[in-house]
């Protein structure tokens, strides 16, 4: 679909998306991002050649094999739309709410299996199983893992674009029966809810294209980074003011008030797939 698409249904004065730019570099990064616009829904983008293929999925990705899920093919995305995290403004399309709620790499399977089971393979095989309607893939991500595949609907309905497919979770060790996705409701790169980020003015200020050339890329972070340091800081200053008062009153020196490091987790490492399954369990064949 290359970027047009993405171009033509978008005001980038009205809006803080990425503009329509083709990555140069190759990478092999997922992300799932929690859409909360006319309708709730989650994108699901694999990155291939310079682009982030995308599937619009109603109900989320699963980890249950039971649960077949439909994801409408939408249009191409630009790679640097991989980290976005904030609000739409209304009067534009997707207006609402936008939350990371995975990343990770991808890899994509044979489309036969090779000893019984599906190993990873080239682009070349991936572009060819994505233009049949068969696409067989690996996830190594925070949330979600393990071996899935994306089938394309074969049945027209009346009115249908032909972009219907579902997104399938193959068994391995990593299915989960009855999985439930609203247990999940936080961004993996800001731990925030959606409530949280669709409140928050400094996420529509998310900027693809400041003059400073990407040191403002996530400014909605910078400032809600800041904002906790300023707070931390007051708390400080009032703990500080507490255990001077206690310690007067008692005729002793004031205790000194150690700063208490924040402890946030570490994002998720962009490795390699091969990496991953080095310290994971070998996933079983589908």
């Amino acid at each position: 679909m290359a970027l047009e698409e993405y171009k033509r249904k978008r005001r980038f004065e009205a809006t803080p998306e990425p503009p329509p730019e083709i990555s140069t570099k190759t990478g092999h990064r997922f992300v799932v991002q929690k859409h909360r616009a006319s309708h709730l829904h989650y994108d699901f983008r694999l990155e291939l050649d310079g682009v982030l293929k995308s599937w619009a999925v109603p109900k989320g990705p699963s980890l249950d094999p039971a649960d077949k899920r439909l994801a409408m093919q939408v249009e191409d995305h630009p790679v640097s739309y991989f980290d976005f995290e904030g609000n739409i403004p209304p009067d534009n399309y997707g207006a609402g709410s936008v939350m990371v709620w995975d990343v990770g790499v991808w890899a994509p399977l044979s489309s036969t299996p090779v000893d019984g089971k599906y190993v990873p393979t080239t682009d070349d095989e991936a572009r060819q199983m994505l233009a049949k309607g068969d696409l067989k893939f690996r996830l190594a991500g925070k949330r979600l893992k393990g071996d899935f595949a994306l089938v394309k609907m074969k049945g027209r309905r009346a009115g249908s674009k032909g972009n219907e497919w579902l997104l399938i979770k193959k068994h391995d060790a990593y299915e989960i029966a009855d999985y439930d996705i609203d247990q999940y409701d936080s961004s993996v790169l800001s731990d925030r809810s959606m409530d949280e980020i669709a409140g928050d003015e400094a996420s529509a200020e998310w900027r693809s294209r400041p003059a400073g050339r990407g040191k403002l890329k996530a400014a909605w972070l910078a400032d809600a980074v800041a904002k906790l340091d300023q707070k931390k800081a007051a708390e400080k200053a009032a703990s500080k003011t507490s255990v001077g008062k206690a310690s007067s009153a008692k005729g002793k020196k004031p205790a000194s008030a150690k700063a208490t490091k924040s402890t946030k987790p570490a994002p998720t490492p962009i490795g390699s797939v091969n990496a991953e399954k080095k310290t994971k369990k070998p996933l079983k064949s589908a």
